[in-house]
């Protein structure tokens, strides 16, 4: 008979399945620190040296970090999505911008219609308090914070699709964004004009998916990233023309 006997799970197991699951899942987030181990323990009910064992295993395994007198923290698991030297070579060539910018609209436009049908009602209220304080942020003068809301807004759409392998290779591609691999993002929020459409484009990417709109939201997500991309060839066009003309002046003063 195909039959085994059941062993019981130890409890050191049980907390590395929750922590990992909690990993996987893009709750608990790279470089976030865990709670002290008197509070952990209490929470997840079990005791000391169980959680001890537990995170001793994880740490191992590279999910886990410990830094000296600071405590436990996520470990920085998204840099296995891309190698350094492949990092070096998007910097390094302009035209892989667009490429990204073709490779989000396809995902994120993907993400949008799965996050319309299968997201739950808490995950369209997280993605709809993420914009409101988009609107907040909208109208001070400093566009840092709308900047990073607007990273923050199109992660939770991907995270309310609930594909796992999804969420983190976005959350890479973001990651090399924040660090200004493919483009400066904060010039896309210098201009005031500029900042009113975006918001707007986010304000109907909102709504599509507050209304369980999937091909509208889906739709949205296109247009907006369709903006983008315009805006980042008008800007690379400029910077070359303004380079030419550079030329032709320094070469006029030497004449």
């Amino acid at each position: 008979m195909p039959f085994e006997p059941v062993q019981p799970e130890k409890i050191s197991h049980s907390v590395v399945r929750q922590i990992e699951q909690l990993i996987l899942r893009g709750i608990l987030k790279p470089g976030e620190r865990l709670p002290s181990e008197r509070e952990l323990s209490d929470r997840l009910g079990v005791s000391r040296p169980s959680l001890r064992e537990a995170l001793t295993g994880l740490q191992a395994s590279g999910l886990l970090t410990t830094r000296a007198g600071s405590g436990v923290f996520v470990g920085d698991v998204l840099g296995s999505a891309f190698s350094d030297t492949l990092v070096r070579l998007f910097a390094g060539h302009g035209e892989a911008v667009f490429d990204y910018i073709a490779f989000r609209r396809d995902m994120e436009g993907l993400a949008a219609e799965r996050a319309a049908m299968r997201g739950t009602d808490t995950d369209l209220k997280v993605i709809d308090a993420i914009f409101k304080k988009m609107e907040a942020a909208h109208s001070k003068r400093d566009p840092s914070e709308e900047a990073g809301l607007d990273a923050d807004f199109h992660l939770s759409i991907i995270e309310a699709s609930h594909n796992v392998i999804m969420l983190h290779m976005m959350r890479s591609m973001y990651q090399l964004l924040r660090e200004g691999v493919f483009y400066n993002r904060q010039i896309m929020f210098k201009q005031r004009t500029t900042r009113d459409t975006l918001l707007d484009q986010h304000r109907r990417i909102n709504d599509a998916l507050q209304a369980r709109d999937a091909d509208g939201a889906r739709k949205a997500v296109e247009a907006h990233l369709g903006f983008v991309e315009d805006a980042l060839f008008d800007q690379d066009k400029a910077d070359r023309n303004e380079a030419v003309a550079q030329k032709r002046y320094d070469h006029e003063m030497r004449s």
